[in-house]
């Protein structure tokens, strides 16, 4: 074990403690408060004498059952993938009851509110990575602090992204050839999602905080609500039945917003009202430039990671639209239904990753280690039994979005491809999660490069023109992520994610 994770020390430990056997690791007597019994919450600072947390809340998991506790915070989480999937495929149903051309705008439309959304997307893996490592070490104060400045610096960048959106929705999408009339069915849409990104900004991040926490039950219940109450007014405000407006895709724009407002109110007052192990306060509240430069600089590599993604994703759009309208909405739905088969990956790789914190504040890097291999396998379970039915009946997943003839006919095409990449993206997003909160942002940043702009991206341009048309762009996406996968393992061997000190 010594030569895998090499001499000096991890998170002010000494390796020679992690050599031995996690039963017997010795810390030292200023390193940490002394762990609770399994199961039971700590004393969080700043509950008073209010109620205590519930027991969900103050989960231990840097001892016990590895599988039974990744489990036991992942079903939650997975749970909230499901719901958060329904965000983007509510609409894209609705788009499908329209018309073909409001396929193609809204897929366009989300791509773009997605690039604008990851550089806050990194400071949620900061805070997420710093919080997870200040609960695993029993400093809740600090994870409260880091919390706080956050939801600081993720308000002004919602702010920014939102005026960028606004004045520059139509040029944005010309800028990608898209055609006129997909443009006009999508621009409204752009343009609102852009205004009310900050809600949904702001319920991810708060149940982030709650999650690195140990918490994953209130943000599945905010997220729950949050997704009923768009699934039930999207469609009244798309078609506007009885007493409301019929605005078409913009009404479901307008439902996100409001749902997302509930979702994030009620994550934060579990925040703000003691009923979580964090416990915020604006008491004493100043900008801390330290702790902002750390979530700043341990977050812009996982903001570029997401931006490589998904500006990568809009360039795709580029390629695609020569096609036509019928072939960029077939894109734009096997992008959407991607979201299925990976609903398991991202809640059980959040998970991974919150463990990882939490044992290496806790300096236990050896069980970080072994989560993340309980994490590939059940992920691997989870998306080969998605993925299976994709591969043999993929117009009964397409059919749910639209019943164009002709679109499904071509989607199907997509999607069977698309399947094969699946079974290893599952996989990918553990790694890629768990590095993250290991505070090793730069690895995944460093991978998505050379597997997207040096293999995807290049293949995309050259496999069409070869005999495959633009079935090759979907061939290209299969490939970088078999290259991805390909990095990811042996430096999961190699160990230096968990020499990360934050």
């Amino acid at each position: 074990m010594a030569s895998l994770f090499g001499r000096g020390r991890i998170n002010g430990i000494a390796t020679a403690a992690v050599q031995a056997p996690e039963a017997a690791v010795a810390l030292p007597a200023t390193a940490a408060p002394p762990a609770p019994p399994p199961d039971e919450a700590p004393v969080a600072v700043g509950h008073g004498g209010g109620r205590p947390p519930r027991r969900y809340t103050g989960e231990d998991l840097t001892t016990g059952s590895i599988p039974k506790k990744l489990w036991k915070l992942s079903w939650p989480q997975i749970v909230e993938s499901v719901l958060n999937v329904a965000d983007q495929l509510a609409d894209l149903i609705w788009a499908g009851r329209i018309g073909t051309r409001e396929v193609a705008g809204l897929g366009v439309s989300q791509n773009y509110v997605m690039v604008a959304s990851t550089g806050r997307m990194g400071f949620d893996t900061a805070m997420r990575a710093m919080v997870a490592r200040a609960v695993g070490a029993g400093d809740i104060a600090r994870a409260n602090h880091v919390a706080l400045q956050a939801f600081s610096l993720s308000g002004v960048y919602s702010v920014l992204m939102a005026m960028i959106g606004v004045l520059f929705t139509e040029p944005l999408l010309r800028l990608l050839g898209v055609p006129d009339d997909v443009i006009a069915a999508g621009a409204g849409y752009m343009r609102v999602q852009f205004i009310g990104q900050g809600t949904m900004a702001y319920r991810m991040m708060s149940g982030a905080a709650l999650q690195a926490s140990g918490d994953t039950i209130t943000p599945m219940k905010a997220t729950t609500v949050s997704r009923l109450i768009h699934i039930g007014l999207s469609p009244a405000l798309v078609f506007g039945p009885w007493m409301f407006p019929e605005m078409g895709l913009v009404g479901a724009a307008v439902a996100n917003i409001v749902a997302q407002t509930v979702g994030a109110g009620m994550n934060f007052t579990a925040l703000f009202t003691g009923k979580s192990r964090l416990h915020l306060s604006f008491r004493g509240y100043r900008p801390d430039g330290q702790v902002l430069w750390q979530i700043i600089r341990t977050g812009w590599p996982a903001s570029i990671t997401m931006a490589e993604r998904n500006f990568a994703t809009l360039l795709l759009y580029g390629l695609v639209s020569p096609y036509g309208a019928t072939t960029l909405a077939a894109f734009s739905l096997t992008r959407r239904v991607e979201m299925l088969a990976m609903m398991g990956a991202m809640g059980m790789g959040q998970s991974a990753g919150v463990m990882v914190g939490q044992n290496l504040g806790a300096g236990k890097p050896e069980r970080a280690k072994k989560t993340v291999a309980w994490a590939l396998f059940f992920v691997t379970a989870l998306s080969a039994s998605i993925v299976i039915w994709m591969l043999i009946f993929p117009k009964a997943f397409l059919h749910i979005f639209n019943n164009d003839p002709e679109l499904l006919e071509e989607a199907s095409h997509w999607l069977r491809i698309q399947a094969i990449g699946y079974f290893v993206m599952g996989t990918g997003m553990v790694f890629q999660q768990s590095y993250n909160t290991a505070g090793d942002t730069l690895t995944p940043m460093l991978t998505t490069l050379v597997s997207i702009w040096f293999v995807q991206q290049p293949l995309a341009v050259l496999l069409p023109d070869i005999g495959l048309g633009e079935l090759g762009i979907a061939w290209a996406i299969v490939i970088g992520l078999a290259v991805r996968l390909a990095i990811y393992v042996p430096y999961y061997f190699y160990g230096r994610w968990l020499r990360i000190r934050l």
